[in-house]
């Protein structure tokens, strides 16, 4: 059985994480279903511990605690995803990543190369380019709530459940990526995804079903992490 108060408190957090204006103590008494009063107590508590801020009009958003915790999520995720990340790349005979969302870029936060490869992609740890460009972009941003200008690329991406995407970043590289799905349980989730790129034709099917596969068995693994640094709080990083 969940703890109810601390339940309220992190779909606090998740609602917020997904607004770039912020929002009210009506709106989150409202989402919540609870009185103001309430919301008004959990928000307090929240600020206390840094993780919410209020702007001069009262509207709500991530406080800079969001991002202390992410710091420490992200090692973690990188150590669990290292071993899936090169049997992908032993597999697909392609570079394999891991990325996770900053606020409206992705950033690449794991690589793994395959043995014996002698050309490589100008794919490494710290790249970040637009979350809607490339596949691993593309990937993060199909978890997010459909927009009005979404790309026929990103509508396929939620069809499909992952994406692929050909010369976007580097002329001559296909990429593939998964997003990392985490089933809708009320906790925080981690933005991210795995996949892999190389400079020339990837076996798309094969490529496809080892970045689901890997994305599965993550999800699966950072189920051990506590849900209060599960890693949402990644896409309102700096």
């Amino acid at each position: 059985m969940s703890l109810q108060t601390l339940s309220r408190g992190l779909r606090v957090l998740e609602m917020i994480a997904q607004t770039d204006d912020g929002l009210s103590i009506v709106d989150i008494a409202d989402a919540l279903g609870v009185h103001r009063a309430i919301a008004y107590r959990l928000v307090a508590t929240l600020e206390e511990h840094l993780l919410l801020i209020r702007d001069k009009s009262g509207r709500i958003f991530l406080g800079g605690g969001i991002v202390g915790l992410a710091a420490r999520v992200e090692p973690q995720m990188r150590e669990m995803s290292r071993p899936l990340l090169r049997d992908m790349a032993e597999k697909t005979r392609a570079t394999a990543f891991m990325c996770v969302a900053h606020g409206e870029d992705c950033v690449v936060i794991q690589v793994v190369e395959p043995a014996g490869v002698l050309l490589r992609v100008g794919y490494s740890v710290g790249s970040r380019h637009p979350i809607r460009l490339g596949a691993a972009g593309i990937a993060i941003a199909s978890i997010r709530p459909p927009k009005a200008d979404d790309s026929e690329t990103l509508r396929q991406a939620r069809i499909d459940g992952y994406c692929v995407t050909r010369g976007q970043l580097q002329a001559g590289a296909v990429g593939v990526a998964a997003p990392l799905l985490y089933p809708d349980r009320g906790a925080l989730r981690f933005e991210g995804c795995v996949g892999v790129v190389a400079l020339e034709d990837l076996d798309i099917d094969s490529a496809a079903k080892a970045a689901m596969a890997c994305a599965r068995m993550l999800v699966a693994s950072t189920n051990s992490l506590s849900p209060a640094t599960s890693g949402l709080f990644s896409s309102q990083a700096p």
